[in-house]
């Protein structure tokens, strides 16, 4: 699905005037003659989440008590490294361009490190068993849909889904028998008070790297707080029991799901109001998915949010672009007619 937005000039964190996308070697080039490039916020972010991620998966399988073969993250991330250069060489053979690999070592690395994300975070939340065919679907289909459900934002083609999300919900309902880690996952071999001091430094961690290089702080209070809504209109309107409403939050799972999930810069809102419209809209579709008897709401209501922005992005450039009965006179513009953006 591809359509065309045009957007105020942004970068890819949201900021306005400045120079959009960085440059294939992850620098965002500077304005001042003279002066060595600095690396952008989005790539930053990139990096120490990848780094984080991959500690976690290490000490998870040494330490914790990941019940995934311990061939499985490997697996997934090499997986994840094809798939992710296969469909840019496609894509920038398509669209007559350089692929986003291209100038070297870093700017290979640079381009990377969504796709070791995605391959470690569908190894690690995953469940399939013995089997590692559901963990390779998924990465695969993670990768993919970043050029299969796109929109032009900027003259730029943006994928719309949340990728990890994307490749581990379609792998929840292709493959019932698949399901998500269990809970105690990621506590299994440690006890007393590494139980809660874990959930609080990943936490810590997370929200810091939010605060700092994904601006997503409004994202995150929203969700929580539409969460905590969700789970008390549950109780009210549906006798629900409010304690195991709410108790999901206090997981370790919560709380990667909310830092390290949902914030995701490239398909979520920049602005902090449409920051918290995504945060409530997540909440909300997830008490209904709860509420409708589905499992794995999490997941399958970051989905059904990313679409929904998709789809009010289309309106609003369906909206904007549609003819006018009678264009009006700009004052000094001799006439002309101002195209709408959003």
């Amino acid at each position: 699905m591809t359509s065309t937005i045009t957007p105020q000039t942004t970068t890819d964190q949201g900021q306005p005037g400045s120079g959009g996308r960085p440059a294939v070697d992850g620098t965002t080039p500077t304005t001042q003659a003279g002066t060595a490039p600095t690396t952008s916020p989005r790539v930053r972010a990139l990096r120490r989440f990848a780094i984080s991620i991959t500690v976690f998966n290490i000490v998870g399988h040494l330490v914790l008590g990941f019940e995934q073969a311990p061939i499985t993250p490997i697996l997934a991330v090499l997986v994840s490294y094809g798939i992710a250069l296969l469909m840019e060489y496609l894509d920038s053979r398509v669209y007559d361009r350089l692929p986003d690999y291209h100038g070297g070592v870093n700017a290979l690395v640079t381009f990377l490190l969504p796709a070791h994300i995605a391959g470690l975070a569908c190894a690690m939340l995953l469940w399939g068993n013995s089997s590692l065919w559901p963990y390779i679907f998924a990465v695969t289909a993670a990768n993919v849909s970043k050029y299969v459900v796109r929109l032009r934002v900027g003259g730029r083609l943006r994928h719309v889904l949340n990728p990890s999300n994307a490749g581990i919900a379609l792998t929840l309902v292709l493959f019932p028998w698949v399901g998500i880690a269990p809970p105690y996952h990621f506590t299994n071999n440690v006890s007393g008070g590494v139980d809660w001091l874990l959930p609080l430094g990943v936490l810590m961690l997370g929200t810091m790297l939010n605060a700092k290089l994904t601006r997503r702080l409004p994202l995150i209070l929203a969700w929580a707080g539409g969460f905590v809504a969700q789970a008390l209109l549950r109780w009210l309107l549906f006798d629900h029991n409010p304690i195991g409403a709410l108790l999901p939050m206090t997981g370790l799972a919560f709380i990667l799901f909310t830092n390290y999930m949902i914030t995701d810069p490239g398909t979520t809102p920049h602005r902090r109001r449409g920051q918290i419209a995504f945060g409530l809209t997540a909440a909300a579709v997830y008490g209904v998915l709860v509420v409708s008897g589905i499992s794995f709401g999490l997941f399958f209501a970051l989905v059904i949010t990313c679409g929904l922005r998709g789809l009010a992005m289309l309106a609003g450039r369906l909206r904007h672009s549609a003819p006018a009965e009678g264009p009006a006179a700009v004052p000094g513009s001799a006439g002309t007619v101002v195209e709408g953006r959003t």
